[in-house]
């Protein structure tokens, strides 16, 4: 017997900027994101295997980077935002709500390039925890993060950020003429109370010191 949940779609994003303490989050806006952008995701100093498990990129012409950020703009689902360090005011990376299915309530957040300065700092996880905070909060029950499976970064940040894995879709696709297996994992709105309040207490000032963080993520959401 299956559940009677008298079941509202929830509502979709609108691309209102987000504030978080380390960083904000605004719809992406080539006119006044595309320099930094360029410089942190192709400029001298960036991840160089950024771009191995993206459908795009590199780009090694800037007028190819700005067509792609100009369709990446246009586009509502995908929904792009920029990631703008607060302190800096430096546009330091983008990601996008995607497959946003509003009548089923599901949601992923997907095409994450972070700059290397974001990388392994709490910008990244802030920026994570913000589109899954909205989400929910529109009324969505189900968080979906999916990589290629041959992905160990991304799996690994999935499981940091406390997706449970679902399983490999095996030969979903085909990338840069290469096969993708393509592992699931997701939070559902049961889980998420839990999962916020620990990347609530991870990013509050009590944990993240000056001299670094007093305790992992996985840890603030064991601790009550």
């Amino acid at each position: 017997m299956t559940d009677v949940l008298n079941w509202k779609p929830a509502a979709t994003p609108n691309a209102e900027p987000l504030e978080g303490r380390f960083i904000r989050l605004e719809k992406l806006d080539p006119a006044r994101h595309a320099d930094d952008l360029w410089h942190v995701l192709q400029g001298p100093g960036s991840d160089p295997v950024l771009w191995d498990y993206l459908p795009y990129g590199p780009f090694h012409e800037r007028a190819s980077f700005d067509r792609w950020l100009q369709g990446n703009a246009a586009s509502r689902d995908p929904l792009f935002y920029s990631v703008i360090d607060r302190t800096s005011g430096q546009v330091q990376g983008i990601l996008s709500y995607m497959s946003i299915v509003p009548e089923q309530g599901r949601f992923e957040i997907g095409h994450i390039a972070f700059g290397a300065a974001m990388q392994r700092t709490a910008k990244g996880t802030e920026a994570v925890y913000l589109l899954g905070k909205l989400g929910f909060e529109l009324g969505n029950r189900r968080l979906e993060w999916k990589c290629n499976d041959a992905n160990a970064r991304s799996k690994r940040a999935a499981e940091r950020f406390g997706f449970v894995f679902e399983g490999v879709f095996r030969q979903h696709m085909v990338v840069k003429d290469r096969n993708r297996d393509t592992a699931w994992y997701s939070i559902t709105d049961a889980e998420w109370p839990a999962l916020a309040a620990g990347f609530e207490r991870w990013l509050s000032a009590d944990n993240q010191r000056p001299e670094g963080q007093a305790q992992t993520l996985e840890a603030c959401r064991k601790s009550r």
